[in-house]
């Protein structure tokens, strides 16, 4: 039996589910006389955890000795997770061994960051650089065993020292392996990693995939060789269909190279003594873009959360839609935490500036909106290198503290944790999707992850080539999944997004499952996908039936699509015609009788939560605009609604009510009903 489990609500502590509200306090920037005003402060503000790397750059002296407080009193981590348990809350523990926090050379120690044997490579064999401040530095290699070495070592040291202070005997309740494992965001397909070691396990992972000789030769035509002499894409080179597979393979390999990795970080942390403690790592903004698969890192740890630092824009409001609901589908299926490891509280100085009282308040609150049940304060206490935080670096309230401390306590007072929203409709991202768009980004070597976290889709950053298929194979997927979600906002049909490669759980509870086929589809998700059909799901497919699997090998077989709808692409830009898409909206609303919450105008959002009884309980209004609006909804039912940030109240009869939404702000509202 663990000592602690894990729920879709929280964290499960000596019986109970507690919420997971955290805030993150890095003890060695601050000074040891204030650790317990800053921790005081932020349980002030209503958290239930208290985030901290233990950065390796940092412990480790130059000579190679490792300082546990011995010579510098800031670095006694073990005093500051007592003190922390002291005052009555939980730690979660982040020992990297990377974990950036903006420090230089990401928190790994120089004699490491320069070694060689530690180095990713290049195809011309040269070290990986990253250009980042304050000074740039060559990135570790996953597939070298130096580096795997080095960071097993660390990692059991920590393990070993901090054992003794897991719950119940400490405060210990989570622990975070590795930090935002996308390549150290030099995430271009071609940027990484040919050091010999990555090469052999690129040949491991392709004999494992195909069996044998004939069927790779089959899978890669011209480009095949025996197992023990093939080699990985250096460039974009394919002019067809057949000859995307090996990119894509390429692709597929970094994913795992990265899981495997955390796998290893992993069990050398558990075999020297943090055991029964759950663990769980971070997808970094723009993860979608990177090899960050949610399905392959969650066989190495226990679950995956999310980072967030978006502003209040229409554009990034629905790139929270998608993150989130993804996120959160998946967590509730698995009764696992919907968790931002990282939400943003204030910004490192060398970022866009995120001002607090709209953009971070607005990311936090459009997250909780669309599923997120838990969040860490990034930062809850200021430091070098930061700007914003709720509590300054002498342990004083700073401004934006009012804020998260009035939202952490409506949330507590609501039992958000305990509350669903509950979408009907499943819109499925395939992994093709996600690969094609690595392989095709055409704005190499900057990385694809940084055309995400702005904005860009494979419309703006994709080659258009439609490689014998049919279409524009990356952006008429972007074009098919965009067109059902206006068709489904402008209805007001609650709706999520799937990842594929965890579709098993994710489409519990699909009433309406849409997926794109362009390209290809996985026959496994197929399967699935063909099971909730048969148990009363609709389906619609598009634009054309799948004539290839996931890896664009051509299928021995016809996929059976009985029973589907297929909504073809028209025009000569890859979109789909909205009137194809709203009839078919309609179609699914009356034969499913789909639940519909709209709200006016358009350009604003609406979700409902509800409790177990699935009574509605908590009502958002989101309003990403640069406009003051006037919402107009209805519940259906009378109500009153009561602000929980302001403490207004708002009559809403069954006939419709209507609310006013400042510019750039999510209205977060308890729903009583009369």
């Amino acid at each position: 039996m663990n000592r602690v489990n894990l729920s879709r609500s929280g964290v499960v502590i000596d019986g109970r589910v507690v919420p997971l509200y955290s805030g993150s306090v890095h003890y060695w920037r601050l000074d040891r006389a204030i650790w317990k005003d800053a921790l005081r402060e932020t349980k002030r503000l209503g958290v239930t955890f208290i985030d901290t790397y233990v950065p390796w750059g940092v412990h480790e002296t130059p000579s190679g000795r490792v300082d546990f407080g011995e010579d510098d009193p800031r670095l006694d981590v073990i005093a500051f997770l007592r003190m922390i348990a002291e005052l009555g809350l939980f730690a979660i523990v982040r020992p990297g061994p990377h974990i950036n926090a903006e420090l230089t050379h990401f928190g790994i120690p120089e004699r490491i960051i320069w070694d060689v044997a530690c180095q990713a490579q290049t195809p011309q064999g040269n070290a990986v650089m990253l250009p980042m401040v304050p000074v740039g530095f060559p990135v570790p290699s996953y597939a070298s065993a130096a580096f795997l070495e080095e960071s097993e070592r660390w990692l059991g040291r920590v393990a070993a020292l901090l054992s003794p202070l897991r719950f119940p005997d400490g405060p210990i309740a989570l622990c975070q392996i590795d930090n935002e494992g996308a390549l150290y965001f030099r995430d271009g397909l071609y940027d990484q990693d040919y050091r010999p070691e990555a090469i052999a396990l690129y040949r491991a992972f392709l004999r494992k995939k195909y069996g044998d000789e004939a069927t790779l030769g089959r899978a890669y035509g011209r480009r095949a060789d025996p197992f023990d002499r093939v080699v990985p894409p250096t460039i974009f080179d394919a002019d067809s269909a057949d000859e995307l597979t090996v990119h894509l393979d390429w692709a597929e390999f970094h994913e795992r190279l990265i899981a495997g990795s955390m796998g290893r970080m992993k069990t050398a942390f558990v075999a020297a003594g943090m055991s029964e403690i759950p663990t769980f790592h971070n997808m970094t903004m723009g993860h979608e873009a990177t090899p960050l698969s949610a399905a392959y890192i969650c066989t190495a740890v226990d679950f995956v959360g999310l980072d967030y630092y978006h502003r209040a824009t229409p554009a990034e409001r629905l790139m929270i839609e998608r993150r989130t609901t993804e996120f959160a589908t998946r967590g509730d299926a698995l009764d696992k935490p919907t968790f931002a490891c990282e939400m943003g509280a204030g910004f490192p100085p060398y970022f866009f500036p995120i001002p607090e009282d709209i953009d971070n308040r607005f990311n936090v609150m459009a997250a909780l909106a669309y599923g997120l049940r838990g969040f860490n304060m990034y930062m809850a206490v200021d430091r070098d290198r930061w700007i914003g935080a709720p509590v300054d670096r002498h342990g004083r309230p700073g401004p934006s503290a009012p804020f998260w401390g009035k939202l952490c306590h409506a949330l507590a007072e609501v039992r958000f944790h305990e509350l669903s929203r509950r979408p009907p409709v499943r819109i499925v991202n395939t992994a093709l999707k996600r690969r094609l768009n690595r392989a095709l980004h055409a704005f190499s070597p900057a990385t694809p992850a940084l055309f995400a976290v702005l904005g860009s889709g494979s419309h703006e950053t994709c080659f258009e080539d439609d490689f014998g298929l049919g279409g524009r194979v990356a952006s008429e997927v972007d074009a098919f999944i965009e067109g059902f979600e206006r068709a489904l906002a402008t209805r007001g049909v609650p709706f999520a997004h799937v990842d594929g490669e965890t579709a098993a759980p994710s489409l519990i509870g699909a009433r309406w499952i849409i997926c794109p086929t362009a390209g290809g589809v996985d026959p496994g998700l197929w399967d699935e996908i063909r099971r909730h059909h048969r148990n009363g799901a609709r389906v619609t497919i598009g634009p054309r039936l799948p004539l290839r699997d996931g890896s664009l090998r051509p299928l021995e077989a016809p996929l059976d699509a009985s029973g589907f709808v297929v909504v073809p692409m028209h025009g000569p830009h890859p979109h789909v015609e909205d009137a194809v898409v709203a009839t078919e909206v309609e179609s699914a609303i009356r034969e499913l009788e789909l639940p519909v919450w709209t709200v006016a105008p358009a350009a604003l959002s609406l979700t409902l939560h509800e409790d177990a009884e699935q009574r509605p309980r908590v009502l958002f209004v989101i309003n990403p605009t640069s406009a003051s609006e006037e919402a107009s909804f209805t519940l259906r039912r009378n109500a009153i609604l009561t602000d929980l940030l302001d403490d207004s109240r708002h009559q809403c009869p069954a006939q419709g009510g209507k609310l006013f939404v400042p510019a750039r702000t999510v209205r977060m509202l308890r729903i009583d009903l009369t």
